[in-house]
């Protein structure tokens, strides 16, 4: 089988650039196409000079639709607004379209949704080995253990960071959630500020810190009486999560559309 073409979009960012050298050091991928939005200082340099790794004579474009009816997936860590434009192309291009954009609405996933109608949709808040593994231990723990433990999720990430709680946390939160059988919707406490009262049976709180270049730190503590279990993971490269979306495309070239998870490409969205 050839390498499968890949288009990252966002690509002069610190996530696009790690894709566009993930997927050059990758066997069974290509770089088909970067694009960038509109009025970018980067449009028309080199993907390959941008990425560190010398050129590749792929130019920056803002003019995605040539570039998705050549290739067979995209690469997204965009923002909201753009994921859903670039759904929407994915899916009149039936190609593989992984997300890692956070910060999606309830109104958002209900847009991917239509889209997974016609194409392969692999979403997660996080592209991990690694945090998807510590999702089905949290789900497990939570599951096991009632309400008398108090579940607190803790994420740190760097000062650039733009949404709160990050994808990853919420991706926690909700395994607990389903561990426990509750709506997280209803279930989670995202701040707390002055005379709150005590804490209240049930909740699954979230705490969120930022600073630095921290690429990512979430811990999961189910608090008892008398003793804390913490379950945590600590992401020191960027290079896992765009192995991760790698992965994923690959794993959705031959799959029929869908809205998927990481979970479902690592084979642990059942346990």
């Amino acid at each position: 089988m050839s390498d499968m073409g890949l288009i990252v979009v966002g690509a002069a960012g610190r996530m696009g650039r790690t894709l566009i050298r993930i997927i050059a050091e990758t066997p069974g991928v290509t770089l088909a196409g970067a694009v960038e939005r509109e009025g970018s200082t980067d449009l028309g340099k080199d993907a390959g000079e941008l990425a560190g790794i010398g050129p590749n004579g792929i130019l920056l474009s803002d003019d995605p639709l040539p570039l998705f009816a050549k290739a067979e997936g995209v690469l997204d860590f965009t923002a909201p607004k753009a994921t859903l434009a670039f759904a929407e192309l994915a899916a009149q291009a039936r190609i593989v379209h992984v997300i890692g954009t956070t910060g999606l609405s309830t109104d958002d996933a209900a847009k991917l949704d239509a889209a997974a109608r016609h194409a392969v949709l692999v979403k997660s808040g996080n592209m991990s080995l690694g945090v998807n593994l510590l999702a089905v231990l949290v789900r497990q723990a939570a599951k096991a253990l009632d309400a008398d433990f108090d579940i607190e999720i803790l994420e740190m990430h760097h000062r650039h960071k733009v949404d709160a709680p990050s994808g990853t946390a919420l991706l926690l939160g909700a395994a607990a959630a389903e561990g426990r059988g509750v709506d997280l919707g209803s279930s989670s406490v995202r701040s707390r500020d002055g005379h709150t009262g005590a804490r209240k049976r049930g909740d699954i709180g979230f705490a969120t810190l930022r600073g630095g270049s921290v690429v990512g730190e979430h811990s999961v503590l189910l608090a008892g009486e008398g003793e804390v279990i913490e379950l945590s993971h600590k992401a020191t490269d960027r290079g896992i999560f765009a192995r991760g979306a790698v992965k994923a495309a690959l794993w959705g070239r031959d799959k029929k559309p869908g809205l998927y998870s990481m979970a479902d490409v690592l084979g642990l969205s059942k346990g």
